[in-house]
């Protein structure tokens, strides 16, 4: 059995079975949500215990909507119905990534602060919009700033947990 890697990073969940040969169906953090399809292996927690698993096969089901999965260590409907809930994450270090790219897990929980030294607050979560993503900053009041580099985005300390922004803190009234 291979050793647990110390970055595991979540990617999705088995959320239920489909047949019954053991495929189950998966719910995936990735974008798009196929892309959970390219890392290998994953690392499913069971019982309070990470399995290294491989995926065997896999497809889209109903108009592509939900990906299905059969994994090697499920060989049967009754067996996949005891991995139903169970996490999905990877090796971060399958992760490419480069320079001025970021994975908003990273970016989560970072403090934020404008070019005048305030503290705006830790970034909650990122909104996807069409144009740009956003990141939600709650502080003291909730922030909503634009992710767009060399704009409003200065600089990113992801070791530090530390973004610099050119952004003014609404002010309370």
């Amino acid at each position: 059995m291979a050793e647990l890697p110390e970055n595991l990073l979540p990617v999705g969940q088995i959320n239920g079975v489909f047949g019954v040969h053991g495929w189950v169906k998966i719910f995936s953090d990735t974008e798009p949500r196929e892309n959970i399809f390219s890392y290998s292996p994953w690392w499913i927690k069971h019982k309070g215990e990470w399995l290294e698993v491989k995926v065997e096969d896999f497809k889209g089901q109903q108009g592509g909507k939900a990906l299905v999965a059969k994994l090697d260590l499920i060989g049967d409907r009754d067996l996949a119905r005891e991995y139903m809930g169970c996490e999905i994450a990877i090796d971060r270090a399958q992760l490419k990534q480069g320079e001025n790219e970021f994975y908003w897990i990273d970016l989560i929980g970072c403090q934020v602060e404008n070019l005048q030294g305030v503290n705006l607050g830790e970034v909650a979560d990122l909104i996807e919009t069409g144009a740009h993503d956003v990141l939600r900053v709650k502080g003291e009041t909730e922030e909503l700033i634009p992710f767009v580099m060399d704009e409003f985005i200065i600089e990113i300390d992801v070791q530090g947990k530390r973004i610099k922004v050119d952004w003014q803190a609404e002010e309370n009234e």
